[in-house]
């Protein structure tokens, strides 16, 4: 109920007369059924356009440190994040890379559509990076389509960093639905994992005319916060 309520009638319209957001092929998500979102990260504000503009609500994993935080900001981010339908996860790795496989998996046994960023962090310069392969065994696993998502603009709205957005006008594009079925029974084979990845990627590449860079974002942002 929280969601619809934002959606359509508090956050939603505002957000709509505020940043104009154009879109295309949004009609290639499908009205019913279980689907994953693909999609490029620029900006925080990226997991608000995206469920804005979709017809279905879009569940994405969001980090657990979203649902911690202390103060009234912190009960405003977590009030905000569970309201829109986000459920945390541990990005730490390991088990809990395990346990976040699951409940993407959960979220799609249930038909609903589950929103990923391969990339696995926001872009640090704009650039699209290389993908992490958690998408590819999600999408064998559950034995669903996928369909890349590029979100164009949003860096310049809401920088990282930065608190408050710019208005300027944005753009959300809705590739076509990519079908993974020839690799049924693969999902525990690193090569294809990696080769799933890739044909992501190279997707969404096509759709937002990013820059594709082959090494992790998480690597460059470590590098630099070594060299401050």
């Amino acid at each position: 109920m929280a969601y619809f309520i934002l959606k359509n009638f508090l956050l939603g319209p505002i957000l709509k007369a505020l940043f104009r957001p154009w879109v295309r092929g949004m009609e290639n998500i499908p009205a019913h059924g279980a689907v994953i979102l693909a999609s490029n990260h620029l900006s925080f504000s990226d997991s608000i356009f995206l469920p804005l503009q979709s017809r279905r609500p879009v569940v994405f994993l969001a980090k657990s440190e979203y649902f911690t935080g202390r103060g009234l900001k912190g009960a405003l981010t977590r009030w905000f994040f569970k309201a829109t339908g986000q459920l945390p996860i541990d990005r730490s790795g390991g088990k809990a890379s395990e346990a976040s496989l699951n409940t993407g998996l959960s979220v799609l046994a249930q038909g609903q559509v589950l929103g990923i960023y391969p990339e696995g962090t926001r872009s640090p310069d704009g650039r699209l990076f290389r993908g992490r392969t958690g998408i590819a065994r999600m999408a064998l696993e559950s034995k669903v389509p996928v369909i890349p998502v590029a979100m164009i603009d949003t860096e310049k709205v809401q920088p990282i960093g930065r608190r408050f957005p710019r208005i300027r006008r944005i753009g959300i594009i809705v590739g076509e639905p990519l079908d993974f079925s020839r690799f049924d029974g693969m999902e525990g084979d690193r090569v294809i994992l990696r080769a799933v990845t890739d044909e992501i990627m190279y997707e969404l590449m096509k759709l937002s005319g990013q820059e594709y860079v082959d090494t992790y974002a998480s690597t460059l942002k470590e590098k630099r916060a070594r060299a401050r």
